[in-house]
């Protein structure tokens, strides 16, 4: 029980920062969704060292591990708003956009995890 409730703390924290992240970056005027980019890059260097810190001589616990890379990274960082964003630019026919932004997504969020477990060690 205590490990679900740790779960569940670190996401409700990631996910009302990732709500003030976007609010804040977001553009409704050019419809690029900076905050999202944001959260999902930032989010990606964090459990890259979280999970880094763990493997390493189990610098942090199974519950820290838990609270911090399964509860606020989880909650933090989100598939299904860059999902549906990239389905907007779909429908909008705006396929640079949508290249550039998935390209990205993956490709920088892929190098914040291995940066982030680079940190570390």
């Amino acid at each position: 029980m205590k490990q679900i409730l740790l779960v569940f703390v670190g996401g409700g924290f990631g996910s009302v920062l990732r709500y003030i992240v976007g609010k804040y970056l977001n553009s409704s005027e050019s419809g690029i969704p900076y905050g999202t980019f944001a959260a999902n890059i930032l989010g990606s260097l964090l459990i890259g060292i979280i999970l880094g810190l763990a493997a390493k001589n189990n610098a942090l616990s199974e519950n820290y591990t838990l609270l911090l890379a399964t509860g606020f990274c989880g909650g933090f960082t989100t598939f299904s708003a860059f999902a549906y964003e990239n389905h907007l630019f779909l429908k909008a026919g705006d396929f640079t956009s949508f290249a550039v932004y998935t390209i990205a997504s993956f490709v920088i969020g892929f190098l914040a995890v291995f940066f982030g477990m680079y940190l570390v060690k």
